[in-house]
Order: structure tokens, then sequence, then C-alpha cells
């Protein structure tokens, strides 16, 4: 079986030949601060020729002086504190610079602050509760704001999840902040399940359990796609309307057919076929159009809700299984089968009697391709679990933490954490970086429907100690692609923030 799936990983590599690029490091800035978040999304300044660097850990943006690519310098650092507890994200356009800060606590209303270059604040617009993102519209019409509406640990508060469009085509002084909910969906919350909107917690309305986590913008400005990850949906707002549109239930992905390790109590790479479904629930997303239609690409994490007792996982070793849908549970419940397994009760209990009638895992361990209307167009399988079985097997699944082989198949593999699509030499490529293993996945999708794997880029240094800073890079979180004609080297650039490693690394890309 492994030889057939190998055989078929090397036809897929062969016709990716023609679009060979390169990811070269070209330099790194190290923190010195391990696994404290010191590192997370970055944004780049061509004019500046700087680059802007979430600390989370100190609540700080780091400004690095890139000049040169070869030796970022870190050169100032912009404070937050007087704004909230916690800065999420930052974004960069046209000599603004925006940053998401969350609040203390973080059901409080958030804000997003503007600051020139220098770090000189310009304007600061209130938002809702926990903004975890932020970003421009491609024309710099708008600021919009993923902000996630998280409850506190025992679930009396529970905030709405919502998504800020600030309008400043007029200016910051003359911007219009609009607030955009999903109230009026609060009435259709068994059709919006029907339809595969997850909405999961028993006590929340729908606007509260929907929880906005990134945003992708359409590059003709007029669309916006914000991820909906433990909702396993994508919201689509008009940004001229402010209002959510639509919300696109993502479905759920059939791992039957294809092959995945859900064992991290096997002691090997095993790849076998499983009866599982598993919910796509992306993270990051980025937009792009093509012959003249708008796409969206997912990077399909997974994730569940823990706050204080409340927890949505169950392994499956624990579930009762429906004996008519699985006569070998004792078999499919065994820790070197599916046991250790991490499920989701809501999804996988369809008829609401107390068992499970189908298995339903987090995470597509993938990255996919959508239409504007919420058609898969591509997901790319267990590629990348075939990937890192065949070039890593000795860590394959590694966590980001530590150099444990197979640590991390029991629970949502590899984690595609972030997507960023980019255009090198007229051809479209995605960039998905891989928050446990670490590491980059190149694919050419100037093909929407017919994706061609390019390269795997990882600088983690296994024979190294994660926590001596000795490792290399670690967790990719943020992930910023800068075109040859916006660079100031003239050349392609990928910037990489590494949460784990608290390193941000400059590759060329050609």
């Amino acid at each position: 079986m492994q030889r057939l799936l190998f055989a078929a990983l090397s036809v897929l590599l062969m016709a990716a030949n023609a679009f060979a690029l390169e990811l070269t490091p070209a330099g790194t800035y190290a923190s010195g601060v391990f696994n404290e978040s010191a590192a997370e999304i970055v944004a780049y300044d061509p004019v500046g020729k700087q680059v802007y660097v979430v600390n989370a850990h100190k609540n700080v943006i780091d400004v690095l002086d890139v000049t040169d690519i070869r030796k970022p310098l870190k050169k100032a650092v912009f404070d937050f504190s007087r704004y909230g507890k916690g800065a999420n994200s930052v974004a960069y356009h046209d000599g603004l610079i925006a940053v998401a800060v969350e609040a203390d606590p973080k059901q409080a209303p958030g804000r997003v602050v503007v600051l020139d270059r220098t770090g000189k604040v310009l304007a600061a617009f209130q938002v809702g509760s926990l903004p975890d993102m932020v970003t421009f519209s491609p024309d710099g019409k708008y600021i919009l704001a993923a902000c996630e509406g998280e409850p506190n640990d025992d679930y009396s508060v529970d905030p709405e999840g919502s998504i800020s469009v600030i309008d400043i085509s007029g200016g910051l002084d003359g911007a219009v902040n609009h607030s955009v909910k999903f109230t009026a969906f609060n009435p259709l919350k068994e059709r919006l399940r029907a339809q595969g909107v997850r909405i999961s917690h028993p006590g929340s309305t729908v606007a509260q359990d929907l929880e906005p986590e990134y945003i992708a913008v359409s590059p003709d400005s007029r669309l916006a796609f914000v991820t909906l990850q433990e909702n396993n949906s994508v919201a689509v707002v008009d940004l001229a309307r402010a209002e959510v549109t639509r919300i696109l239930p993502l479905g759920l992905k059939d791992w039957s057919k294809l092959v995945m390790d859900a064992s991290d109590k096997d002691k090997t790479v095993n790849l076998k076929h499983w009866p599982v479904y598993s919910a796509y629930m992306p993270d990051g997303l980025s937009a792009f159009a093509m012959g003249g239609r708008n796409y969206f690409v997912t990077a399909n994490e997974g994730d569940s809700r823990e706050y204080g007792d409340y927890a949505d996982e169950k392994r499956l070793a624990k579930a009762k299984l429906d004996p008519k849908a699985f006569p070998d549970a004792a078999k499919l419940q065994d820790e070197k089968a599916l046991g250790r397994l991490k499920t989701i009760p809501d999804l996988s209990d369809t008829d609401h009697d107390g068992d499970y009638d189908r298995i339903v895992a987090f995470g597509g361990r993938s990255f996919s391709i959508w239409d504007e209307n919420g058609k898969l167009v591509f997901d790319s399988g267990d590629i990348f679990e075939r990937i890192l079985a065949r070039d890593h097997a000795d860590w394959f699944n590694s966590n980001n933490e530590e150099n444990k082989f197979d640590n991390r198949s029991d629970d949502k593999g590899c984690e595609p954490e972030s997507a960023e699509v980019g255009m090198v030499d007229g051809r479209t490529y995605v960039f998905v970086g891989l928050e446990r293993m670490g590491g980059i996945m190149v694919f050419d999708i100037t093909n929407p429907k017919a994706p061609a794997f390019v390269t795997y880029r990882l600088d983690r240094d296994f024979s190294g100690d994660p926590e001596k800073g000795t490792a290399g890079d670690l967790g990719p979180e943020g992930i910023h692609f800068v075109p040859a004609a916006e660079s100031h080297t003239g050349t392609a650039l990928l910037i990489v923030g590494n949460e784990v490693s608290g390193t941000t690394t400059i590759y060329t890309v050609r």
C-alpha cells in the first residue's frame, strides 16, 4: 500500500517540475523568546524597508529594519498597553499600520489602532470583542477586523462574533466604523444547521456561536471572505454594504478513500484508510481571482472549544459507537487504530441518541480552493502527510515545542495554519504554513482545478533543542508574500513569523 501511495505522489511531483521555484532563507531575526508568541503575524513596509512583527508576549509590535534582508535588525518597539492587553494582528498599506488589540477582559470591545511608520498613533477605533485579525482591502478604502467574541471560562459571558468594516476612503478623520453582526441569522439556527453550519454550544445564539477568525478580501475589494473556524464555515461580506450576505458551510471530508495516521501510540508511520470524516475548520485564508472569477484558499487547521469545564472534543475510545454503524467498534477504538483520535461529538451523533453514527474529526489536514459561492474546487487530500512520511519519516507529525515522533497524529496532524497566495513570473502559487511540523508547503495553483506540488521548505533542525533556540524555525503562524514589484529588493519575498521559536525569517522566492 505504501509503495502505491508514494508512486502516486511521484507522479504529482513530476507534474510540478515545469513550475519549480525555490524558497531561499535570506535572513532571520531571533527574539530569543521560546514558546511565548514573540513572533506571530507579520506585515511589510516597502518604503520604510521595515517588517512589523506581532510580539504578543510583550503586547508590542517589533519593528525590524530589513534594508539588508540578510541582517534584519530590531530598530523600534510600538507598545499597545494603553489600548488593551494583547496585540494580536498587524497590517500595512500605503504608509498606514493597523494593529488589532484585545481588551482586558477579552470579552470587552477591542481596538484597531492606526499608526504611521514612526509609531505615531493616528486613530483608534472601537471594534468587537477579541479582534484577532486585521487587514486592509487591496484598494486601501477599508480596514477590516475579525472579532471572535470568545466566551469566558464558565460561558456566563459570551459576546457575539462580529466583523468591523472601517471605511477610511474619506481619510481617518472622516472614517465610518461599521460593526457587521450576525444577529439577523439568529432566527435561522435550525436552517443553518441543516445546511451544515456548525452551531454547537447549547446556550448560545447563532451570533454568539459564530467566531470570525481570519479575513481575505477579493482583489477587486468588493467581497471579504471570513473564516468561522469552529463553525466549519465561511462568511461572505459585501464591503460597500457592510453586510454579511451569505454563510457558506464547508461540509465534511471523507477519509475512507484517503489515508491518514490517526494514532500517536502505534510507534510507526501508519497511513491507512479509515471510516472517518473531518470538518475542514480553516484558520487562515487568502483570496485571488482567475478568469474573472473570485476564489479563496483555506488552510484547514481544525480547532476545538475549551473554556473552563466546557470542551467539545472527545477521544474515540471514550465514545459509544452505534453498533449497527460500527460492528467492529472494539477494533476501531484500539489506541493503535482510532481510539486516540480526537473527535467532534455533536457532528458524530447525527440522531442525537447519545452514540456515534459516524466519526467526525477536527481539521482537513490540507489546503482547499473554493469559489466565491463556497463550491469546493480542489482539496489537497492526504498529500501533506504523504510528503512528511516520505521526506521526514523519523520526525513525522512532530509537535512544534519538542522533537517527538508522531506526536500529533491523534489530533490534527501537521495543522495547516495559514495560506498566502502570490504571483511569481506570471504563475500563481499558494504558500501554506504547517503549524505543528513546521515549514512551508508550496503549490502552483495557476489552474485552480489542478494544482501541482512545487516544494516543501522546512528550516527546522531536529538535532537541535527547541527550548535553547537551536532547533531553527518552529510554529509558522503568520505568512506574508511580497511581489517582486513591491519589494525593495526587486525580488519576491516571503516573510514568516514563527510563534514557537520566536523567529522571523525572510525568504527570497524565485
